[in-house]
């Protein structure tokens, strides 16, 4: 029965983990140049989840095996305005579509509220079962 807690558990930790990767997708939605302020925009991240728990395969559960970047196409933006733009005026900027990642996130919150009921009704059955014992 605490198998199902641990795997509750690590779903948590994994949703919880794939909310803060959209988060930062979203927060950077604007951002053409990096670190270094060249003209380099942000790249979609996204969450790969992999089945047990890490360094212990066979185990239930999931955990996050890595966060990803997008290779996609960068959205272009006709802007003569902006000292970024190519030769046909076009501005490179990150290949984040808002609709896709609200999407996202509606769906990772949704799997974490499951995945907290789940554990609220084994928390209930371990509960009645030791009243039964008891």
């Amino acid at each position: 029965m605490f198998d199902s807690l641990d795997t509750s558990a690590s779903a948590l930790l994994a949703q919880r983990q794939r909310m803060d990767t959209i988060a930062n997708n979203i927060a950077n939605i604007n951002t053409t140049r990096d670190a270094d302020n060249k003209p380099n925009p942000f790249r979609r991240r996204f969450v790969v989840f992999s089945p047990g728990q890490p360094g212990a395969p066979g185990t239930p559960g999931v955990h996050v095996k890595s966060i990803e970047t997008d290779r996609g196409p960068f959205r272009k933006v006709l802007d003569w305005n902006n000292p970024d733009h190519d030769a046909n005026g076009y501005v490179s900027h990150p290949n984040i579509d808002m609709a896709i990642e609200m999407v996202n996130a509606m769906d990772a919150s949704r799997a974490y509220e499951a995945n907290v009921t789940a554990m609220e009704v084994t928390k209930s059955m371990m509960n009645a079962t030791l009243r039964l014992l008891g």
